[in-house]
């Protein structure tokens, strides 16, 4: 079971895409309404004002809501966590973003000693209601530090609720969610799907029922193994498993949607069911996340499964910059080969 996957299967583009709103008009969507709703939200970062940030995120917010509530910052990311921190401290409800995930290294300091201990430190006194919004992960092609995945440095911090969509509807619904939640919160948008579309319900936004909070989803239900994946490389899973079932193999997809906490049971349950699991994500191999997702699948499932957990992950290497990028990220191949490891147990 190797076929091999075109250009275009590998990004999970097909020929007509559907209609819909894309991640951005969701997102866009999820800030207006939490503007709309409460004046004490706040959104601001480089370039997200006038100019509606760099993938036009935010675009629109600032006429909309007024230069008060939605505006540019000094490139200086360590000052933007700073600065959320602070209102955060005096009643406001601050949605900063860091224009690329790359760039969040310089408030890492800000991220994990105040932004995630702040409630802690205070015995509860200074809740941080920061959602901290960071275009995340591959697949553009672009220079180097504008492509990276930190999900196990921010999944490790106590204090922190890491969240990951991986399409428009989702990303509307787990950003409010965030942006709701009395918890800091690290949102890490998948920028190579910013621009995937899919179907609304007919009676809009609203009309789906948001998730529970921290749940994870079972995409595609499936027999003969599951596919555990995050973010962008929920479609290649997806991807994966159409591919597979041209040769009889039935594949489940699982989206976790929340890195931090980590839903569980519904991991358990999925790998329980099909026996056998594999792991996919961008981040190097070693201590990426996905030891920990297999960790929690060999604890809960050990007697259900019939073959080790597989991972399939970049490169214990420096997240290359954009011609690089190919070669460096999972590719549907290299988790159909993992499937088929799987399944030779």
């Amino acid at each position: 079971m190797s076929p091999t996957a075109t250009a275009a299967a590998e990004h999970g583009r097909t020929a007509a895409p559907p209609a819909g709103p894309s991640m951005r008009d969701a997102l866009n969507r999820a800030l207006d309404t939490a503007l709309a709703e409460d004046p004490a939200t706040l959104v601001f970062g480089e370039d997200v004002g006038r100019l509606g940030g760099v993938f036009r995120v935010t675009d629109g917010l600032q006429r909309r809501h007024g230069a008060d509530r939605v505006f540019d910052t000094p490139i200086a990311e360590s000052g933007i966590v700073g600065l959320a921190v602070g209102l955060a401290m005096n009643g406001w409800r601050p949605v900063p973003e860091i224009q690329f995930d790359g760039f969040a290294y310089p408030a890492v300091d800000q991220i994990v000693n105040q932004m995630a201990r702040m409630h802690y430190r205070s015995r509860g006194a200074a809740p941080m209601p920061i959602t901290l919004r960071v275009p995340s992960f591959g697949g553009i092609q672009a220079p180097e530090h504008h492509g990276e995945s930190l999900e196990a440095l921010f999944a490790h911090v106590p204090g922190l609720r890491v969240a990951a969509p991986a399409d428009p509807l989702d990303a509307y619904h787990l950003l409010l969610q965030s942006i709701r939640c009395e918890d800091p919160v690290v949102f890490l948008e998948p920028k190579a799907r910013y621009w995937d579309r899919a179907p609304l319900p007919e009676d809009g936004w609203a009309a789906a029922p948001a998730p529970p909070m921290g749940a994870g989803r079972v995409v595609r239900a499936g027999r003969h193994a599951t596919l555990v994946a995050w973010g962008a490389m929920v479609r290649r899973c997806l991807r994966a498993a159409e591919l597979a079932a041209e040769d009889g193999v039935d594949l489940e997809v699982v989206d976790l949607r929340w890195l931090k906490p980590l839903d569980a049971d519904t991991v358990a349950a999925s790998a329980a069911r099909t026996r056998r699991a594999v792991v996919v994500h961008e981040a190097p191999l070693t201590a990426g996340l996905g030891g920990e997702v297999a960790a929690l699948i060999t604890e809960r499932a050990f007697r259900d499964l019939a073959a080790p957990v597989q991972r399939v992950t970049g490169f214990d290497v420096p997240y290359p910059a954009g011609p690089l990028e190919p070669q460096y990220l999972p590719t549907v191949d290299r988790i159909l080969f993992a499937v088929q490891r799987t399944l030779e147990y």
